[in-house]
C-alpha cells in the first residue's frame, strides 16, 4: 500500500516507517523537522531510511495548509498515519502557543486531506495524557476523559474529537491511538529514559519528580509499532463493534484504542533498569512532582487485543537494555563525528 506518515523523522513516526518499508509496502514521510529537540537527531533517524527506494521524504509544517496538500498529493497515499505533533507535557507549560498551532490547526490540515483524498483509513495518534488524574484504573477507552491537565493533552483531547466529526460528516474511517508512555533505541532526548542515562553516563544527579512513586505503564517502542501495524487493517465500521469494550462511534466509522503493556512500574523501577544496563549507579536529586503530571497511568488492552490479536508484552528491564545499548552506541558514534 501507499502510505504516508507524518512525523516521520520523529520517534514512532522513523520506527514505524522502517517496519512499514520492511514490510513492503511504499511510505511517503513527512516532517517539520522543528527544533523542540535537536534536528541532528530527526536528520540521523531519516539517514536510516533514506536508502529504501520505496520511501520518499518531505519537508513541511502542519501548519503550513498549501504545501502539506501539495505533499499529501504528490504522495496520493491509501492510508494516512498521523504521528506528527507538538508533544512534551512540560514543554507545553513555556510555549502553549506550539500546541495550538501543530495540535489543532495542524491536525485540522491534515483532516482536511484525508477527505479530499478520500483515504480508506486514517489512524490519529493520541496520548493516555488525555485522561488526566482519573481514579478509575486501567484506563478504558470508554471512559469518560474531560479534564486533562495539561494543555497537550487538551489539545491531543481536540484533535480526537475534530477526528470524529470529520469521520462522521465524511464518513472517513479512521481510529486514533492513546499512546502509553512509549521509550526505545532512537527515542527523545527530552523523555526520562533518556535524560537519566545521559546523567549516569555523565556522573551528573537525575532530578527525580515526586521521590519516584510515579507510575508509568512503559510501553517498548517495538510493542507499540506491532500494535499500530495491526491497527491499519482493522477498518472502523459504522454499526459493527467488535464486543462490549469496543469504542467504536455509535454515529461514525471512528473509534480509540489504547496502546499500552497494561503493567505499570515506578519510575524508581526505571531507574534501576537504566543502572543496571549501565552498570552504574545514578545520583539523585528528589524534587516536588511537577504540575501537569498524572500520577499512574494503566492501559486496558482488552480492545487492542480483541481488534487486533495483540497486546504489548516486552518487559521494562529487557526494552531499558536495548535503549542504554543503542544510546552508548549513538553517543559514541555522535562523539567520533565532532
Amino acid at each position: 500500500m501507499r502510505i504516508a506518515v507524518t512525523g516521520a523523522a520523529g520517534f514512532i513516526g522513523f520506527h514505524l516507517a522502517r517496519r512499514l518499508l520492511a514490510d513492503g509496502h511504499e511510505v511517503a514521510g513527512l516532517d517539520g523537522m522543528t527544533p523542540y529537540y535537536d534536528p541532528a537527531l530527526k536528520a540521523a533517524r531519516l539517514a536510516q531510511l533514506a536508502p529504501h527506494a520505496r520511501f520518499s521524504f518531505r519537508k513541511v509544517a502542519l501548519e503550513d495548509a498549501e504545501n502539506l496538500a501539495a505533499a499529501f498529493d504528490a504522495a496520493g497515499p491509501e492510508i494516512i498515519v498521523h504521528l506528527a505533533a507538538q508533544a512534551g507535557v512540560r514543554y507545553s507549560l513555556e510555549n502553549p502557543r506550539a500546541y495550538v498551532d501543530a495540535n489543532l490547526v495542524g491536525a485540522f490540515n491534515v483532516l482536511e486531506q484525508a477527505r479530499a483524498l478520500k483515504v480508506r483509513h486514517l489512524l490519529f495518534a493520541s496520548t493516555s495524557s488525555i485522561y488526566g488524574a482519573s481514579p478509575d484504573q486501567p484506563f478504558s477507552e470508554l471512559q469518560p476523559a474531560r479534564h486533562p491537565l495539561t494543555l497537550y493533552a487538551a489539545s491531543k483531547g481536540a484533535g480526537e474529537l475534530m477526528s470524529h466529526a470529520q469521520s462522521h460528516l465524511w464518513n472517513i474511517p479512521t481510529t486514533a491511538f492513546r499512546f502509553f508512555t512509549v521509550y526505545g533505541p532512537w527515542g527523545r532526548p527530552d523523555m526520562a529514559p533518556w535524560r537519566f542515562a545521559e546523567a549516569i553516563l555523565e556522573d551528573r544527579p537525575i532530578e527525580i519528580y515526586g521521590a519516584g512513586e510515579i507510575w508509568r505503564d512503559f510501553t517498548y517502542v517495538d510493542d507499540l509499532v506491532e500494535a499500530m501495524v495491526r491497527l491499519i487493517p482493522a477498518i472502523p465500521s459504522a454499526g459493527a463493534p467488535a464486543g462490549p469494550a469496543d469504542s467504536l462511534s455509535p454515529v461514525a466509522p471512528w473509534r480509540v484504542v489504547n496502546i499500552g503493556r497494561g503493567e505499570p512500574a515506578k519510575l524508581s523501577e526505571l531507574i534501576e533498569a537504566i543502572e543496571t544496563a549501565l552498570g552504574r549507579k545514578a545520583k539523585r536529586r528528589i524534587s516536588p512532582p511537577q504540575r501537569g503530571d498524572v500520577p499512574s497511568t494503566l492501559a486496558a488492552s482488552e480492545l487492542l487485543e480483541a481488534l487486533t490479536g495483540y497486546r504489548p508484552a516486552t518487559p521494562l528491564a529487557e526494552g531499558v537494555r536495548a535503549f542504554c545499548d543503542w544510546l552508548c552506541e549513538y553517543r559514541a558514534a555522535t562523539q567520533a563525528g565532532r
